[in-house]
């Protein structure tokens, strides 16, 4: 897209910056300072304390003082229910996230406002690239994105075999996109990002990718991506797509066999031989999701009687087999030559 179709530098637009917080007072601060060091500033900043211990929202209440942003306490309901009252309690045309443990490099804002189109009243989001840290802020890769998925968003097909790889963290989102899908599906506790792209890209708007890194995404063990609600939340959004998209065999479209088994099928069957491994009590939980994704997958006609009987196996051999043999077949299936057989299982 050419420079001349992009928003006049001199007219900056107005963006208000969402950070929800759950008890993250070792973060918070590094994120904030990150927002409050933009060469181009946001018009409203707001924290959504998402019902965090009262420890953490006394600390959170203290930065007050510190720090221009307007607070909103409120019960827990997940990032997608704090991310939606932040956007409500804004005003600005332009809504960017940032999950309290990251942080924005100093041009986030003025990077993504420039790419937005002037002559493009159906736009949805723009986004960048991230750099990959550790809980410290310490540079694991500088660029992440690029590596995980097509760039910018051209087909729902991508979309649902895929993770999508748009962060909110490095999004600009148009509020008038974000208001007709009705925010973030606070069903979900991980995968509402995903799913809150799809659908804007279902309704028409567009998205742009801007090839720079705008955003430090630190990846630590107290992310919610190692989190249980994020493995139940991941079956939950398996179960949207299926009900968001039948399979259409006059268009030869199979989108659960061709799309969405290749995506999650492994993951189900990977969560049983963790947690088995682990001795983690959710492993009868993980058993009774794979089962009910196995259940999903005899019922479509159009996935072959061979993956049945595959899926099928590992379901009986999961749910009846003593952990230390599951602990055994974890193992070998990472050996080189043997993780086919692991994706196979899937």
């Amino acid at each position: 897209m050419s420079e001349t179709s992009r928003c006049p530098p001199t007219v900056p637009p107005s963006v208000a910056v969402v950070i929800p917080y759950y008890n993250g007072a070792r973060f918070i601060e590094r994120a904030l300072d990150s927002v409050f060091a933009q060469s181009e500033p946001a018009r409203e900043v707001v924290v959504v304390n998402d019902g965090s211990r009262p420890d953490e929202r006394q600390f959170l209440h203290g930065l007050t003082a510190r720090y221009p942003f307007k607070l909103i306490d409120q019960d827990n309901g997940g990032q997608g229910s704090a991310r939606n009252a932040g956007v409500a309690a804004s005003t600005s045309d332009f809504i960017c996230f940032l999950d309290q443990d990251d942080f924005y490099l100093e041009h986030h804002i003025r990077i993504l406002a420039r790419a937005i189109p002037s002559d493009e009243p159906r736009f949805g989001y723009v986004y960048g690239d991230l750099a990959e840290a550790d809980g410290d802020g310490r540079i694991i890769r500088a660029s992440m994105v690029k590596e995980h998925s097509a760039h910018p968003k051209q087909s729902i097909f991508d979309m649902l075999r895929n993770d999508i790889f748009v962060l909110p963290s490095a999004a600009l989102i148009s509020r008038r996109a974000f208001e007709a899908v009705g925010g973030f599906d606070t069903q979900f506790m991980g995968f509402e990002d995903d799913d809150l792209f799809l659908r804007i890209f279902r309704e028409g708007y567009t998205n742009h990718f801007v090839d720079k890194v705008v955003t430090v995404w630190c990846i630590h063990t107290g992310s919610t991506s190692f989190d249980v609600r994020m493995i139940r939340s991941r079956f939950k959004y398996f179960r949207k797509l299926v009900g968001m998209f039948p399979d259409e065999p006059r268009r030869n479209r199979f989108y659960l066999r061709d799309h969405l088994m290749p995506r999650f099928g492994r993951y189900f069957v990977d969560h049983v031989i963790e947690a088995t491994k682990a001795g983690d009590e959710s492993r009868v939980e993980m058993s009774g999701i794979l089962a009910e994704y196995a259940s999903i997958v005899n019922a479509n006609p159009s996935v072959g009687r061979l993956a049945k009987a595959k899926l099928n196996a590992t379901v009986f051999m999961v749910q009846h087999s003593p952990p230390s043999l599951i602990r055994t077949i974890g193992a070998i299936t990472k050996l080189p030559g043997l993780r086919a057989l692991r994706r196979m299982l899937g």
